[in-house]
């Protein structure tokens, strides 16, 4: 028998295709591969002693098919792997033996069609919860690693929840409160960004910005996941990235996913390893 963990790997496509994931990117006028977190996580099971810890069961993506905001933010994608269409990953990429493409499953959020002051959206994102748990234990997940899923998990990460304190968000930033480095949320690119620019985005809809002290650095955390926006308790965080005052927001991504977010990732599942 196996003393592997069982791992899942949730994300939202979309969230992949704003990075241009699997695709390569403008870099000071040059292209650089994207790779993404999970084509990295592949590869490292591979080829590093995360292999031993770990087993890849399945990759779960929350996109809805019938969401016309999906659907424009996924049109160069689609929403499962094609071999005549780009993908977020190499066609032939495999871990552990197995084809990526085979491991994928759909479930959607499709809770998010619903305005945000609708009545029955609350019990469309605990149903769309009862999925997510019903698909987890399918796969006999014991421990699930979320990137850049755009859902706030809840009922599933509660205390006495069955995945509490079994699942973990990769995060583009540093989420310690404390930090002078510190970037939450689903901006936390954007706002570093910013802040090495001398500014503070307050309010993103407006884009009112305010004058700050610049800070020229960023980073990358792994951390538990919890009822909050990346409030959870960091299990290992890199702070490694340097943020050039004409970085694009493409440019700053693949600095921070190479030279923060991938160890932080790496370092943080082996420590994690042995409290599962």
């Amino acid at each position: 028998m196996s003393n592997k963990a069982k791992l899942v790997y949730v994300l939202s496509l979309r969230n992949a295709a704003a990075d241009k994931a699997g695709q390569p990117v403008d870099y000071k006028g040059q292209p650089r591969y994207m790779k993404s977190p999970l084509e990295y996580l592949a590869e490292a099971l591979d080829t590093t002693s995360l292999g031993d810890a770990y087993s890849l069961e399945g990759i779960v993506y929350d996109d809805d098919e019938q969401s016309p905001r999906d659907q424009a933010v996924l049109a160069d994608y689609g929403f499962s792997y094609r071999p005549d269409r780009q993908w977020i990953f190499p066609k032939d990429l495999r871990a552990q033996g197995r084809l990526l493409r085979d491991m994928l499953h759909a479930v959607p959020s499709s809770y998010r069609r619903l305005p945000l002051n609708d009545p029955n959206r609350p019990a469309g994102k605990s149903a769309f919860e009862h999925q997510l748990l019903d698909k987890l234990l399918t796969l006999q997940a014991d421990v699930v690693v979320l990137d850049g899923l755009l859902v706030i998990l809840d009922e599933l990460v509660r205390p006495g929840g069955r995945f509490h304190r079994k699942i973990v968000n990769i995060h583009p930033g540093i989420t310690r409160l404390e930090s002078p480095f510190q970037r939450r949320g689903a901006y936390a690119t954007l706002d570093a960004l910013y802040g090495a620019r001398g500014e503070k985005v307050v309010d993103w809809q407006a884009m009112t910005k305010v004058a700050t002290k610049p800070i020229v650095k960023t980073g990358a955390s792994l951390h538990y996941v919890d009822n909050g926006i990346d409030s959870g308790e960091v299990i290992f965080d890199v702070l490694g990235t340097d943020i050039g005052p004409e970085d694009s927001i493409l440019e700053l991504r693949w600095n921070n996913f190479n030279r923060s977010l991938f160890p932080a990732m790496h370092q943080g599942l082996i420590l994690l390893a042995p409290h599962l």
